[in-house]
């Protein structure tokens, strides 16, 4: 072979090697943006599901907060309920140890009997006091009927008008609630 046929032998294969690389860079291109458009879309979805979860999380915390205050009131409304039941209890202890007989009360016989029941009525006050349940002020007290209930006037020289100046019955507030408004007798 010549000089000149093995020169032209070699520029035909650097032709072929450049179009060779041309064709290989064309394809290559197309891939790349094709791949570059899926990461894109992918990142998209991504984001999107994201967002989801995101937003699932929140709607659960919210979910598990109203759970929560509702299972509070429904514990609340329990213990009120059953306080409610129960002052009535209460109510009789005291009249019990307003009642008892001063002869009775002196009577060695007796004591320990006027000691249980005195015993009985603290506990069962300090089992109450211990849920949160508090007396009414009422004797003296201007009349409030947030927490007071007038049954009945009288007329009353040392009191002013409106003036509770007995209590028929004792009321009762749980927390901040009023459970049992005091049932009073107020001055005119």
């Amino acid at each position: 072979m010549t000089r000149k046929a093995a020169h032209h032998e070699e520029e035909i294969h650097e032709t072929k090697t450049e179009e060779a690389a041309a064709s290989q860079e064309a394809p290559s291109e197309a891939p790349a943006t094709g791949l570059e458009a899926e990461l894109e879309a992918q990142k998209q979805q991504v984001e999107k599901l994201r967002e989801e979860v995101v937003r699932r999380a929140a709607e659960f915390e919210n979910f598990r907060k109203q759970k929560e205050r509702e299972a509070a009131m429904a514990a609340s409304r329990s213990l009120e309920n059953t306080v409610r039941e129960l002052l009535p209890l209460l109510d009789d202890l005291k009249r019990l140890m307003h009642h008892i007989p001063a002869e009775l009360q002196s009577m060695p016989e007796a004591k320990p009997f006027v000691e249980g029941v005195e015993l009985i009525r603290k506990n069962f006050t300090g089992w109450l006091e211990g849920k949160g349940v508090k007396e009414i002020e009422a004797k003296g007290q201007k009349l409030d009927v947030n927490f007071h209930e007038a049954i009945t006037q009288i007329d009353h020289p040392d009191a002013e008008s409106d003036t509770v100046v007995e209590e028929y019955q004792t009321g009762y507030t749980l927390g901040e609630r009023v459970i049992r408004h005091a049932k009073v007798i107020v001055a005119r």
